[in-house]
């Protein structure tokens, strides 16, 4: 026997026989309890990745004009449980009551200090993340390559990014709206009552949220009537009847479901609908039924505004796009294109006109803000999504839909990261619409400084004479004695705030008694200026 021969049968002696490696080896079962599939690896590597980009350095940005405000009712919802819906400004009640869970459940840990700007901010970065997860939930219409394509693009765009670090409510109307189609899409799919359920609450939170939900409503319907007419116009071509039958036949091997009327469905929906918008807008029966009369006066406000505030040209998104969201636009608009010209996809069509439509209704509106357009975005994600599914499936070169995600996220990304890590307060930047100045934590550091060596501590006497000082108050807001007045005032408390245009009126009547101590760009075109008492020390 020679020596090769020996070392082969010395291995086959040591190792395990295949019965023992069989009794060994876990059940499917088993490993399934710990081993996670590829899908699920990739999901959670995207919602990983998405949540590092909106938690990192949540605080160190300042509070914009609306932030402020908003974390105003916040101070009064925590501190005092008081809210009250106002129908003239600041949108609906849902930012506030979430705003609620989590600052409570910082409380827990940190006390007064849990109404702090990262507990707040929170809010958006869960939002955020809903949207990402959501997007994931397309995988049916979308392919799984299709999906994971307009989840990437929703982790890294900057408007999502930028607005996910935002106390503002346009985050949560994009996951409502989202959750609206997602729900229904699931209703068409399993026929189960409980996502006509999830529509309608989806759907009532979503005008909980913010009033423009009327405008999406109707582009909804709109679309679906568009969708419905082209695909008549193309007889709806062989592969969609298809995809329909292979829809019935998995329903038919799916669990039978108690039987509903459609009466019993849509009015038990209705009831869902209600019972929410009822909660959230009589403040939980603290503001009942004024807070309900006021959800239905406030449209009036808000088209008078439309035609009044922050007016922009007709084709303004289209700039604003280009500049901060071009992959999501190049990519969503050959996916619009594309859904229309094949016309096999009924759930493409439709967003297809959705994009369309809701592009075309908020360019009419003379009222534009860029946090507006995370409503065009939203769309146009999913029709990105959709082209890059279906370039994946259908060519032979899949490195080419491969490279061009790479590509549109590594883009998308770098701007992320810029507008929302240095260029946040950049008024040349489309994101940073009207921001507060990073200086303007400069002037709060003095204030703190102050106090903190005076005897008062935080009952200093603070007079507030600038009408511009928002979001000033969110960051006084533990400050026992702050008066807000917009107006130059006689005083004679040791620390004034003065805007620049009333310099000169400040120095007459009381520049004998108080000295200027230093200056601070609120945001662009207004100057703080902050005079303390001759007498006190900094």
């Amino acid at each position: 026997m020679t020596q090769a021969t020996a070392r082969i049968r010395k291995r086959r002696a040591q190792a395990p026989r295949a019965a023992d490696r069989k009794q060994k080896a876990p059940a499917p079962e088993e490993r399934s309890r710990f081993q996670l599939t590829g899908w699920q690896w990739t999901c959670i590597s995207l919602l990983a990745g998405a949540a590092l980009l909106r938690l990192l350095s949540l605080s160190a940005k300042v509070l914009h004009h609306d932030e402020g405000v908003n974390g105003l009712f916040m101070v009064s919802l925590f501190r005092n449980g008081y809210y009250h819906y106002d129908p003239a400004n600041y949108h609906g009640p849902t930012l506030y009551y979430a705003g609620l869970v989590t600052t409570t459940l910082n409380a827990l840990f940190y006390g007064k200090a849990g109404l702090s700007t990262f507990a707040i901010r929170l809010v958006t970065v869960i939002f955020g993340l809903g949207v990402i997860w959501l997007f994931l939930c397309l995988r049916r219409q979308l392919g799984t390559f299709g999906a994971v394509a307009a989840a990437a693009l929703a982790a890294v765009s900057p408007g999502m990014v930028f607005f996910s670090r935002y106390f503002i409510h346009e985050i949560l109307f994009v996951f409502f709206s989202l959750g609206v189609v997602v729900a229904w899409l699931k209703l068409k799919e399993t026929s189960e009552p409980k996502y006509l359920m999830l529509a309608s609450a989806s759907l009532a939170l979503l005008g909980a949220t913010k009033e423009t939900w009327i405008i999406t409503v109707v582009v909804w319907l709109l679309a679906l009537l568009c969708a419905e007419f082209y695909l008549g116009l193309r007889k709806k071509s062989a592969e969609e009847v298809m995809a329909r039958g292979r829809t019935a036949a998995a329903q038919q091997g799916q669990p039978s479901q108690p039987e509903w009327s459609t009466a019993q469905l849509y009015a038990t929906a209705a009831l869902v609908f209600a019972a929410i918008w009822v909660l959230f807008y009589s403040s939980f029966f603290t503001y009942f039924p004024q807070g309900l009369y006021d959800s239905v006066r406030t449209y009036g406000y808000w088209f008078k505004t439309g035609r009044t505030d922050d007016l922009h040209d007709y084709w303004t998104y289209f700039d604003w796009l280009s500049r901060a969201e071009l992959p999501a636009l190049a990519l969503g608009f050959l996916g619009v294109i594309t859904a229309l010209v094949k016309a096999t996809s009924r759930f493409a069509v439709f967003t297809a006109f959705w994009s369309l439509g809701i592009l075309a209704a908020y360019s009419l509106v003379p009222y534009k803000t860029p946090w507006l357009q995370l409503s065009i975005v939203l769309p146009l994600i999913i029709m990105a999504g959709y082209v890059l599914g279906q370039m994946y499936e259908r060519w032979k070169a899949r490195a080419v839909p491969v490279l061009l995600v790479a590509l549109a996220a590594a883009f998308s990304l770098y701007q992320a990261i810029e507008t929302s890590f240095s260029r946040y307060d950049d008024e040349t930047a489309v994101y940073s619409y009207a921001h507060s100045k990073r200086d303007l934590l400069n002037l709060v550091n003095e204030i703190d400084m102050i106090a903190a060596g005076n005897a008062a501590g935080k009952n200093i006497g603070i007079v507030v004479m600038s009408p511009e000082h928002w979001p000033l108050p969110w960051y006084l807001r533990d400050y026992t004695s702050v008066g807000y007045w917009a107006k130059v005032v006689s005083t004679t408390e040791p620390i004034i705030i003065a805007h620049e245009n009333q310099r000169a009126e400040v120095e007459q009547l009381l520049g004998s008694k108080y000295r200027l101590y230093s200056t601070h760009d609120l945001r662009p075109g207004n100057r703080l200026y902050l005079y303390l008492r001759r007498d006190v020390q900094p």
